[in-house]
């Protein structure tokens, strides 16, 4: 098994926590727009933030990938510029698990749960030899036929 490797170690690692997800089945462009939205909230925020983009209460704003992506009146609230955002079911899922980990993490190292924030939450491309290996067993499959 190979050694879990994060993007950026924390400055002060006895007071911080950390989680990590790999092999997300979920879209890149998604996962970054959706973390760039929870840098900087407190835990509890985030937690409630995600949790009203399942009910699509709230939006994620698209800045970077926005090409084809509707406009909204709740991208307006979120500070939106182009008033554009979606509601990403998938990554509002896996991020509510990843915080849910470091939330117990932080349990561990006997934080304080009001004053945990997120400082930094990295979305990094998925492994492509992956997905090709998937596609070319799909390809394999039609073949047979």
């Amino acid at each position: 098994m190979q050694m879990v490797k994060y993007a950026r170690e924390p400055a002060d690692a006895e007071k911080s926590a950390k989680a990590r997800g790999s092999d997300l089945r979920v879209s890149f462009k998604n996962m970054r727009e959706t973390c760039l939205m929870l840098k900087g909230m407190k835990l509890a925020a985030a937690q409630q933030y995600l949790k009203d983009v399942l009910a699509m209460k709230r939006c994620v704003v698209f800045r970077r990938f926005c090409g084809g992506i509707g406009r909204t009146a709740q991208a307006k609230n979120e500070g939106s510029s182009n008033g554009q955002g979606r509601w990403p079911k998938k990554c509002a899922e896996a991020l509510l698990g990843l915080l849910e980990n470091a939330k117990s993490n932080a349990e561990v190292r006997r934080e304080t749960l009001e004053r945990v924030a997120i400082e930094r939450v990295t979305a990094i491309s998925i492994d492509w030899r992956a997905r090709m290996r998937r596609m070319s067993e799909n390809y394999a499959m039609h073949i047979l036929r």
